[in-house]
């Protein structure tokens, strides 16, 4: 398997000015991480860039595949942002495989404030090329 980098912009713990984003394994399929949106990842003012909130979940899918054994890279990315997140938010984000075959892998995230139960703000579906 692949291992992964430690200068990667979202969890790399070497890299100093990326987001610092741990991830932990959830159930059989799945990963978790806690993320409190910033100012410096704002895009206006006060509210969380939507390009971080797909970075973060595209991510997820990423740690989804890793923590069971595979990896894979992101080939279709599709996602709604449901509504603005602010900064300061606490969030979680969370995705899981839905499928696996051969060459592939199909993945759900999502971002929710505050914790697990919290407002569902953005979610994403992905199929993913397993390497």
């Amino acid at each position: 398997m692949i291992e992964k980098g430690n200068t990667c912009w979202v969890c790399g713990p070497e890299n100093k000015v990326g987001l610092g984003v741990r991830f932990e394994p959830e159930g059989d399929n799945g990963s978790r991480a806690y993320y409190t949106a910033r100012a410096e990842h704002s895009g206006w003012p006060g509210i969380l860039h939507g390009g971080v909130a797909l970075t973060l979940m595209d991510e997820a899918f990423g740690w989804s595949l890793y923590f069971h054994g595979a990896a894979g890279l992101t080939g279709r990315f599709e996602a709604r942002l449901r509504q603005q997140i602010p900064v300061g938010a606490n969030l979680v984000i969370r995705a899981w495989t839905t499928e696996k075959r051969r060459k592939f892998a199909k993945a759900h995230a999502e971002i929710r404030q505050d914790s697990e139960s919290g407002p569902l703000v953005a979610e994403a579906d992905a199929m993913m090329f397993l390497i």
